[in-house]
């Protein structure tokens, strides 16, 4: 499996996937998923891929010539929209070559694509591709794109990440994401690919691939956990059964009465078995509350 997050911001672009690929257990190897398409001083776009690898390199591959009805290629595309749309017409081409003999054996074509980049004359620009070859564009109220298991790792980017958010600080929360996912699916895996697009840069001047002997990776996966530990023991346990006009940390109150759906046992009415409700004065062990 794989997992590939990609941030939109006012300084920039950040994109970081890792490597793993499993076909079972018995079967885990390591290909790198992003791909990096440059032109320095006039355009620089970043592809990472999920799912079927064979899918996945094949319209790599095709995206590298393929021309559309303009004349354009993906090199010489006047906006990254324009790029966007050669890569979902490379999707489709090689769906309508693959996706029915792979049906045959029981495989569905399945491909996610983030793409991303800047083209000189325009602003940075991040899209999320589909396998039916259309696509949606990040905006400010969604800076993160994420494909793959992206599950583990979105609460830390939902809470985190803004467009304001600088590239230091978003590559760290991408880290942060990344371990998380890292320490609960064993289908994703290092090494990493990290880069950081600097807006109007037009080149790739911040990308380092990451291993286990990463000194800030592994920084990141000792103190984060350690924090988020002392953080949970800082938050006051729940209030049970508060007393009238109590008001810090109050899971319930004896004003309230819930209880749960019970399943009778055999031959039981309802009535029996449910048990008796208390008074409040019963509750609160025989006193009224004052």
């Amino acid at each position: 499996m794989t997992y590939c997050v990609a941030i939109r911001l006012d300084e920039g672009l950040v994109f970081l996937s890792d490597s793993r690929t499993n076909a079972g257990v018995d079967h885990i190897s390591t290909f790198r998923k992003m791909s990096v398409f440059e032109i320095p001083g006039e355009r620089v776009m970043v592809l990472m891929t999920a799912g079927n690898l064979s899918i996945s390199q094949s319209v790599r591959q095709l995206l590298s010539d393929r021309t559309n009805a303009a004349g354009h290629t993906i090199w010489t595309a006047p906006s990254m929209y324009e790029a966007a749309q050669i890569l979902g017409d490379a999707i489709r081409v090689v769906h309508d070559r693959e996706a029915e003999e792979l049906s045959k054996f029981g495989i569905d074509f399945n491909v996610s694509i983030l793409f991303g980049g800047q083209i000189k004359g325009e602003h940075c620009r991040l899209f999320q591709m589909y396998s039916a070859g259309n696509f949606i564009e990040s905006r400010d109220e969604n800076a993160c794109f994420q494909i793959g298991e992206s599950k583990y790792g979105k609460p830390i980017l939902d809470r985190v990440v803004t467009p304001a958010t600088t590239l230091d600080e978003a590559a760290k929360c991408a880290l942060i994401s990344m371990d998380s996912t890292l320490r609960s699916n064993i289908s994703v895996g290092l090494p990493l690919d990290l880069m950081l697009y600097e807006k109007d840069s037009l080149t790739v001047n911040r990308f380092v691939t990451i291993d286990e002997n990463n000194q800030y990776f592994q920084m990141i996966r000792s103190s984060w956990g350690a924090q988020l530990k002392r953080g949970f023991e800082e938050i006051a346990d729940p209030v049970w059964n508060a007393a009238a006009g109590a008001t810090s940390n109050v899971l319930s109150t004896h004003d309230t009465y819930n209880q749960p759906v019970r399943v009778a046992p055999p031959g039981a009415t309802l009535n029996d078995s449910l048990p008796p409700r208390q008074s409040l004065a019963q509750q609160d062990g025989g006193k009224q509350p004052s």
